[in-house]
């Protein structure tokens, strides 16, 4: 006859072995999940690669023309953080948060103010939390439909229309591989800071060797030329972004999914070992509850 203390040790042994087979079946539903999440991912990423590469040729002209001077030192800066709006894609929204506060110190100063324009929930969240006087716009669920260029040349119309600035600092991550995205950031001047540095003796917005047609002046050409840039570099900047945010998803799902395996080998083998023992537990007690009888 089995006594109380022996049958609360059998039950313990059987809420042992009931307690890793549910975190058996927890793991491995984990990672249906995350393959499954690596599958879409993979999934968007080549259908935005291909604009992707090709809306790098957009912006191109116009930095051969007006330049890209992140060095410039102007009174009024604006940071246009680009980000997701959802998590599970490694750091890259933490990489473009931490340059955007960096650019936001490198030009501060007395007579100097930076604001920040941000795209995603992932930056505005961060953002929000020590900068919220210094957020002129916010814009949220860009990328929940397909993009196109005319809903981007909205946005950055809107933008240039209720932000006053000398220099836009556009923050995103350049797509490279799957695994591998680049930080960058893109400077647009305004037409006042492109013709005052052509002045100054620089190369930049230098018109004199184009030929232009029509009655504008140079002031009001760079006044045009600088909202096409704007709008071409925010379009390539948000796909960039949109492109390295499906690879480092890609990249974190397949991390999680190599993990979760790991763990489930070892939670099998401790399911194993628990089984073993209790099967060999109540063998012996068995085997020695025989013998006490016949002996």
């Amino acid at each position: 006859m089995v006594d109380d203390r022996d049958q609360n040790l059998i039950g313990a042994r059987s809420i042992s072995t009931q307690i890793v087979r549910n975190r058996m079946k927890s793991v491995k539903n984990i990672q249906k999940i995350t393959k499954a999440m690596k599958m879409v991912a993979a999934s968007k990423l080549r259908a935005i690669q291909t604009r992707t590469e090709n809306s790098r040729g957009l912006w191109q002209p116009f930095t051969a023309l007006l330049g890209d001077t992140p060095s410039v030192d102007v009174k009024k800066n604006v940071v246009v953080t680009i980000s997701s709006d959802k998590g599970l894609c490694g750091g890259i929204n933490s990489t473009s948060v931490k340059i955007s506060r960096v650019l936001s110190k490198l030009n501060s100063g007395p007579d100097k103010e930076t604001k920040y324009v941000i795209l995603g929930e992932k930056a505005k969240a961060q953002l929000t939390r020590d900068s919220k006087k210094d957020i002129e716009i916010i814009i949220t669920e860009l990328q929940k439909n397909p993009l196109n260029y005319t809903q981007v040349s909205v946005l950055a119309d809107d933008i240039l229309k209720n932000v006053e600035y000398d220099a836009l600092r556009i923050v995103f991550n350049k797509f490279q591989s799957v695994v591998s995205f680049l930080p960058t950031v893109s400077t647009v001047l305004s037409p006042e800071v492109v013709e005052r540095e052509a002045e100054a003796g620089g190369r930049l917005g230098e018109l004199d060797s184009y030929e232009i047609e029509g009655g504008d002046t140079k002031s009001e050409i760079l006044q045009n030329l600088a909202e096409f840039q704007f709008s071409c570099v925010m379009f390539n900047a948000v796909l960039e972004n949109a492109c390295s945010e499906q690879g480092a998803r890609m990249s974190a799902m397949d991390s999680s999914s190599r993990n979760a395996g790991d763990m489930l080998d070892r939670l099998t083998l401790t399911y194993n070992r628990t089984r073993q023992a209790s099967i060999t537990t109540e063998l012996i007690e068995i085997i020695s509850g025989a013998s006490a009888l016949t002996g």
